[in-house]
């Protein structure tokens, strides 16, 4: 890989580090107040809804095949990867904005059901990444990476140190990992989705504006789970 090209990526992945660092400040603590309000005024059958989808999604992740999309990139220097992985992102972001768009504008019911296909879209997006980053997504162990990205994406700031500790120097800690589907903690991983989401797209739910606030707030989750996967998967190949 270039030397420039080596040194900007570096340097971007010394700042991504600092961010999964940071511990919990005032706008957490205000957000998870809000989000607890929030998780009393949704309706128990949109919980439901989306709990479901989640572990059914999250699960087909581990036990699966439907999700492995294309075969490891290989042979390719880390800018080509990342052009193509610009690429990927960029086709989901607009996917999604597109997705959010149509269940805005359709109200409670259409913007609730959106929750399953917005979170397939991720995983999609997720593997397709893993294969530019020359990592098979076939494998156990590269698939709960998947999960440990999604999880540094759209969880708390104290989950996401945890999760981060707990992905440094992956290879030298398979010990460590869930050694089957019954020993993650599917619990934990909901509920972290779930308040991240459910705070991020409430406003999709209100009439009028649910449209154009569904478009936004899908492009920006499907924009920065795209760069923290980028970040990850740089982790790998440059320390």
């Amino acid at each position: 890989m270039s030397g420039a090209y080596e040194a900007k990526a570096r340097e971007e992945l010394a700042a991504w580090k600092a961010e999964m660092l940071k511990a919990p400040g005032p706008w957490d603590k205000a957000t998870r107040n809000l989000q607890d309000r929030i998780n009393r005024v949704i309706p128990e059958k949109v919980h439901q809804v989306v709990t479901a989808a989640i572990e059914n999604l999250t699960k087909g992740i581990l036990t699966g095949s439907d999700w492995t999309t294309a075969e490891p990139l290989t042979g390719a220097t880390l800018e080509e990867r990342e052009a193509e992985v610009a690429k990927r992102i960029d086709f989901y972001r607009k996917t999604a904005a597109a997705e959010g768009g149509v269940a805005g504008a359709g109200g409670f019911v259409l913007a609730a059901a959106e929750f399953p296909v917005l979170l397939a879209t991720k995983v999609k997006l997720l593997f397709e990444i893993a294969a530019l980053y020359g990592r098979d997504g076939g494998e156990l162990s590269e698939r709960l990476y998947i999960l440990a990205i999604f999880q540094l994406a759209f969880s708390s700031a104290q989950h996401r140190r945890e999760i981060y500790l707990g992905m440094v120097d992956w290879e030298d800690r398979a010990g460590e990992r869930p050694a089957s589907l019954k020993d993650f903690d599917w619990r934990r991983f909901q509920q972290q989705y779930r308040d991240y989401i459910d705070l991020a797209k409430l406003a999709q739910l209100i009439p009028v504006i649910g449209a154009p606030v569904g478009a936004v707030v899908n492009y920006r989750l499907l924009d920065r789970l795209g760069k923290t996967a980028a970040n990850a998967y740089r982790m790998r190949l440059l320390t």
